[in-house]
This record gives C-alpha cells, structure tokens and sequence, in this order.
C-alpha cells in the first residue's frame, strides 16, 4: 500500500495547496511516484463546457506530474467555497460519498509510492453532516500533516487542531509553520517554540514564504514515515 498522507491546515488560506505543491515536487525530484487527490474541493469556476474545474487539485497533479483522470483526483466538485457538507447543499448536488472516494484512493495508490491528499478548511470540517475529515483519516488510514500559518494568534487554533486529530486517534506526522507573509514578526518568530512547548507531537519546520521546501523538511518527513 503506498503512503497515504492527509494534508490539512488550521483554517482555509493557510497554504495547504502551495505546501501540498512544495511536498509533490519534492518526493518527485527524489524519484517517488506520487498521487494526489482532493476528495471534494469546492469553490470551483465552471469551464466552457460547464464543467467545475478543480483549481487545487490541476495544480497540485501539474507539481507531482500525476496524470491520473480528473474523476479520480477530485471525484466531488461545487462551485460554491464553503465547507463540503454545506457547497453540496447550496448547490444542489449530492454529499461527498465515502465510499467512492475510498475506491478513487486505492485506484490512485495502484500507481503510486505516495499519495497527497488535500483537505478542505480544518480536520473539523464536515465532508458530510455526519463526518469530517478525522473520519476521513481514520477510515482511510491518512496520516496528518497540520499546515499553520504563522502569523500572530496561530497558537491556540493549532493546539486545538493537533488535540482534536489525537482525540480521534489519528496518526500524525507532524505539524509545519507556513510563512503567509513575506515579514514576520517578532510574534511569528517566537512561535516555533511555543508549539513546541504546547504539544508532542512531530515539528517537521518552517515553510519559508515563497521559497522552496527545505531539504530537512522532506527528510524528516520521510523519515517519519518510515
């Protein structure tokens, strides 16, 4: 089975494409097959023909060089950018379904050493009215990534994040600080090692802002994984 891993972040707009984007490229560069997959994105633009076009996922495939059909990828599209559960309803078309999206997985991993897949929002998000994306894990066996904008206020919204994934029991692999701005401040300095000193789990380093995934970043990744 390849690894299967669930890139997630604190809130919407904290850099879990362009860190899912950094992270596909770099196992590719290291010769490792990788698969992506965002089992339901939303706040898709309709093409010519109508059809949703799932943004993240076209570039998340474009950076791994995966060239797997768009039905595996991203299996449940909708226009509207809200949480799943809610873009189904608001634009009438059916909740995110499981099942489907296991069997799209275990197509994806038929041809792949690692899997990406990209969450919407936090891993409290409602894919449906009944489960999140801690379901999602648990039920399809992903381990976490945490993706946290750093930026000043992060630390509570990350602790609470990480505790949650525990609660749930899902494996985490660590936890990586994203630069959203290109200053930080004296706030966003320090927060590296409050996280540290707020939770256990995996530290796996800074996303600098607009600048390649460090080496060490990919090693300890891939070493926690193995």
């Amino acid at each position: 089975m390849a690894r299967r891993i669930l890139v997630t972040g604190t809130d919407a707009g904290v850099g879990k494409t362009t860190f899912g984007c950094a992270l596909a490229f770099a196992l590719k560069a290291r010769g490792i097959h990788v698969g992506v997959m965002k089992p339901a994105e939303t706040g898709c633009e309709a093409g010519a023909d109508g059809v949703l076009e799932p943004a993240d996922v076209r570039a998340l495939a474009y950076a791994a060089a995966c060239s797997m059909p768009l039905d595996l990828m991203a299996p449940f599209r909708y226009r509207s950018p809200l949480a799943p559960a809610v873009a189904a309803e608001v634009d009438s078309l059916p909740a995110p379904d499981f099942e489907r999206i296991d069997k799209c997985l275990r197509q994806i991993e038929s041809e792949s050493d690692v899997v990406i897949v990209e969450g919407v929002g936090g891993i409290a998000t409602p894919i449906t009215w009944s489960r999140d994306y801690a379901d999602l894990a648990s039920l399809l066996e992903l381990e976490l990534i945490v993706v946290i904008a750093n930026r000043p206020g992060c630390l509570n919204i990350a602790a609470l994040t990480l505790k949650y994934a525990a609660s749930r029991g899902v494996r985490i692999a660590g936890y990586l600080m994203n630069e959203v701005e290109p200053a930080t401040s004296a706030v966003a300095e320090s927060n590296q090692s409050s996280m540290a000193r707020l939770t256990h789990a995996r530290s796996l380093g800074r996303l600098r802002f607009r600048e390649p995934l460090s080496k060490t970043i990919v090693e300890k990744l891939l070493t926690s994984g193995s």
